[in-house]
């Protein structure tokens, strides 16, 4: 994020605006439990998600700083995506959050509806 971009901000807007949104918080945890992922098994991981929407929360996530991309070049090209340190400093948050989840969905009427992440 640039420093012209920046606006007063609520920390909580903040926060969110940076792990929100349907994949975001998905994907910090899959590079947590795998430390390395690249392109085409984060999709594999990510049921449902489209190409153009992978490639722009990756976008995203490297531009604020979460999620490392690293290129090699070779043929065929190789990208990987691992966690930057903020992004690993995130995961205590999103493990809290999924445990607040885990007991919030046995307390639906149809106990056990959620996937496992």
């Amino acid at each position: 994020m640039k420093n012209e971009d920046v606006k007063a901000y609520c920390a909580v807007d903040f926060a969110f605006q940076r792990i929100g949104g349907k994949y975001r918080g998905r994907i910090l945890w899959y590079l947590n439990e795998h430390k390395v992922l690249r392109y085409g098994e984060l999709k594999r991981l990510l049921k449902g998600i489209t190409t153009k929407m992978l490639t722009q929360t990756l976008r995203e996530l490297e531009q604020d700083g979460l999620v490392f991309r690293e290129v090699y070049l070779e043929v065929p090209p190789k990208v990987e995506y691992s966690l930057q340190p903020a992004g690993t400093a995130l995961i205590p948050i999103i493990d809290q959050l999924r445990q607040w989840a885990d007991h919030q969905i046995l307390e639906l009427p149809i106990a056990g509806a959620a996937t496992e992440c």
